[in-house]
């Protein structure tokens, strides 16, 4: 049994991350596997749309937290972050509807938030997981996706979110039932595959163009912020969850350090 299947009919392939007994987490060879799948996307001369969903109660919980904490590191491991991967670093030019079956947490939703279209089954949760795993909430969540600002600042702090409320903000483009997920996800790729093909290319080309992105200025402020506070606590997270307690934080290496937050400076033009 393969971590990821794939299935290609008529122009489509189906990307489905198959791991139901870890919530389809996001382990090395996991991550590997998918990088493989949306390679083949883009290289093919056959297959224009992508659907990419998930086996059993979750789509993607997020990093493996158990393998992190084996491995004694955080996040991707190195050799998964540098392998090419043309969904995650946005270069692949034919569109993916996203069709979520459950949970969506952390890297999870980081994953739907990638898509073109979003489908998901009515009470499915999500949650920007990175307030709870890092020093830093899911800050450029609110940019890349036009929420109103508090929306922005309730995503950040990782609280939970149902399907039904997602697609009230507009971030979901169909609420459906479990039955009608795949269905639903499929006829909106019919419907792609019906345009003529350069209007689809083009279309995609402009509609990506014109998504938020987080400015200069900002990114610069939140890699600050990243390495501000007790790096431990972002291991102490992962085992926490591995042995399912409470976490033990430490906060700051240096007790000062929580009056020495650093200060944004806007970019001058």
């Amino acid at each position: 049994m393969s971590f990821v299947e794939t299935e290609r009919n008529d122009g489509v392939l189906v990307i489905r991350l198959n791991r139901p007994e870890r919530m389809n987490s996001l382990g090395t060879e996991m991550r590997s596997l998918l990088a493989d799948a949306f390679c083949e996307l883009r290289d093919s001369k056959d297959l224009e749309v992508g659907i990419f969903t998930g086996t059993g109660r979750a789509f993607c919980a997020g990093e493996d937290m158990k393998e992190s904490v084996e491995k004694g590191r955080v996040g991707a491991s190195p050799e998964a972050a540098k392998k090419e991967n043309p969904y995650n670093d946005g270069t692949l030019d034919k569109p993916v509807i996203c069709a979520i079956n459950g949970f969506a947490m952390g890297g999870g939703f980081m994953l739907t938030e990638r898509a073109d279209f979003r489908v998901a089954v009515r009470g499915v949760t999500f949650e920007s997981s990175e307030a709870k795993r890092w020093l830093l909430g899911g800050h450029s969540h609110g940019y890349v996706n036009n929420l109103p600002h508090a929306i922005a600042t309730e995503v950040a702090f990782a609280f939970r979110f149902k399907a039904e409320r997602l697609y009230e903000l507009g971030y979901l483009n169909r609420l459906v039932d479990e039955d009608q997920l795949m269905p639903a996800a499929r006829e909106m790729a019919d419907h792609l595959l019906s345009l003529p093909p350069a209007s689809r290319v083009n279309t995609l080309a402009m509609t990506r163009a014109m998504r938020g992105r987080v400015p200069d200025d900002i990114e610069a402020y939140a890699k600050l912020l990243h390495n501000h506070g007790a790096q431990s606590d972002r291991m102490e997270s992962r085992k926490a969850f591995a042995e399912k307690r409470k976490p033990n934080w430490k906060g700051w290496d240096n007790p000062g350090d929580r009056e020495r937050t650093p200060k944004f400076r806007p970019a001058v033009k």
